[in-house]
């Protein structure tokens, strides 16, 4: 299943790069993360993105590139996959750490929880485009 995410992924990066021009060395890192939800809090994740985390992101320099929910298979009504683009690498760590630091973010994190936590697992792939990709 995370094959097929995987390609729908980059089918939606190569759309989202229609028109930036080519460059020789990737200016930025692309970041796919998957987020597997504590059974029946999908839309508790759902929710906390949509009303907090997704603007949270954007004062700490993480691009939001698109947020999927598989349609079908075995984690359909589980899973939240989504990318972020970060400068690099190592801006990333800083991102992290620095949304992870936030008031706003521990806020939302603490209430959302308050019945429990909403993210079983979270995984986290960092990208680079290929010297093929249409997105660069």
């Amino acid at each position: 299943m995370l094959k097929k995410i995987m390609a729908a992924a980059v089918l939606v990066l190569s759309g989202y790069a229609v028109g930036r021009a080519s460059q020789t060395a990737p200016s930025h890192v692309y970041e796919m993360r998957t987020y597997t939800a504590t059974e029946g809090k999908l839309d508790a994740v759902n929710a906390r993105f949509r009303d907090h985390t997704r603007r949270i992101f954007e004062r700490h320099n993480m691009k939001s590139v698109g947020y999927w929910t598989p349609l079908e298979g075995p984690t359909a009504g589980t899973t939240l996959v989504y990318i972020l683009e970060h400068p690099s690498r190592e801006e990333a760590r800083k991102n992290w750490a620095a949304f992870s630091a936030d008031p706003e973010w521990q806020k939302a994190k603490a209430e959302s929880e308050k019945d429990g936590r909403i993210v079983a697992k979270a995984e986290s792939v960092f990208l680079v485009p290929t010297d093929y990709s249409a997105i660069k």
